[in-house]
């Protein structure tokens, strides 16, 4: 049994209960879950896009797409953190570790899932 896909956006449901019951940054979590969820939606769409040219056989351009958008959405989560944090120094600094506790637990899932998932492209014997 895998991991939970999802199991970063489970966290960033259970932190806005954090957030709003600890008396946090309520700016704060919404810059960190804003800048979250765009870049899992820039994800989707990278591997999506990344399995298609995988299919056509070009690995340079699958290769490709995949490093651009991991830089591409590590700045837009930092520009998000640093936005967040000169308009408001507390909210940025919540945003920072919200962004920190997802990208973790986010990291950690998909390398259980590559870890405990099958083996693709084999055949049983």
């Amino acid at each position: 049994m895998s991991p939970p896909k999802y199991v970063d956006l489970v966290l960033l449901a259970a932190a806005l209960a954090v957030f709003a019951l600890g008396g946090l940054p309520l700016a704060g979590y919404a810059a960190g879950a804003a800048a979250w969820l765009a870049q899992r939606g820039v994800q989707a769409l990278a591997n999506r896009r990344a399995a298609a040219e995988l299919a056509a056989g070009d690995r340079r351009r699958a290769m490709g797409v995949i490093a651009a958008t991991t830089l591409g959405r590590v700045w837009l989560m930092a520009t998000a953190v640093l936005v967040t944090g000169l308009v408001e120094r507390e909210a940025g600094l919540a945003a920072a570790v919200l962004v920190a506790a997802l990208f973790t637990v986010s990291f950690a899932a998909q390398g259980l899932t590559h870890l405990l998932g099958e083996p693709k492209g084999l055949e049983a014997s």
